[in-house]
């Protein structure tokens, strides 16, 4: 039986996330639909990580086992006739090493979260970013992120509903830089808690926003309770910009 990865490029806004929850509209059913009409099979995808509601994905990385060997050009082309016209693509296809798992396989997992930084609202990319009008200071910022680097206790950006095991993650990257009129954040780790990366954002804004000092974010940090974190940053800024095998 062989196994596909699948690439996956999503606009968050209108699923209540990735993973399939009955009969709500989520990335996974939608495409398991698509795979049902265009092979008749019966499947359930294993994807890198779920992303939340109105989360997008630049590149979600996807497996799954068809009874049939089909070219991985056919399914790439087949799933996203199927797809029309919802706001998925399939942008890749290919047949699977042995063990290959898109979940358990995976040595890192990277995100961006974009930020418009200006009074005036964006249009194009509306639901995709999160406007902040009052200016940020985006090298405040960047300094800030990187105290949040290395192996800590991400209890303070860890949302209360979160299953993981323990809330020790080491965290690979953190960098703000400033593009024009929008304000990038990246973040790369083997894997995050979760709300992290929106929990982390929504404090180094507090930071660009001159509410709160570097420090203010390390004592968050070593504080280790939910309570010390800052709003949360909303969930349409936020992408799962890339997988790493």
């Amino acid at each position: 039986m062989p196994r596909y990865r699948l690439d996956l490029e999503y606009d968050g806004r209108g699923f209540h996330g990735y993973q399939a929850q009955g009969e709500l509209p989520t990335v996974q059913a939608s495409v398991e639909r698509a795979v049902k009409a265009f092979c008749g099979e019966d499947v359930r995808l294993q994807a890198a990580g779920r992303t939340d509601a109105g989360v997008h994905a630049l590149q979600q990385v996807v497996h799954l086992d068809l009874e049939k060997a089909w070219a991985p050009a056919v399914v790439r082309d087949a799933l996203n006739a199927h797809l029309v016209p919802q706001p998925i693509a399939v942008l890749a296809a290919g047949l699977a090493p042995q063990g290959f798992h898109a979940r358990f396989s995976a040595k890192g997992r990277r995100y961006l979260y974009r930020i418009v930084n200006r009074m005036a609202p964006p249009t194009l990319d509306q639901g995709r970013v999160w406007h902040v009008k009052k200016p940020l200071d985006a090298a405040a910022m960047a300094e800030a992120a990187k105290i949040l680097v290395g192996h800590h206790d991400f209890t303070t950006f860890r949302d209360v509903d979160c299953q993981s095991a323990s809330p020790m993650k080491t965290l690979d990257l953190a960098q703000v830089r400033r593009e024009g009129p929008e304000i990038w954040l990246a973040f790369a780790a083997r894997s995050f808690l979760h709300r992290q990366v929106r929990s982390m954002t929504g404090s180094l804004a507090e930071v660009g926003a001159g509410r709160w000092t570097p420090e203010d974010l390390r004592a968050a940090l070593e504080a280790r309770d939910r309570a010390a974190c800052g709003p949360v940053a909303p969930a349409h800024g936020l992408y799962l910009a890339a997988v790493d095998y």
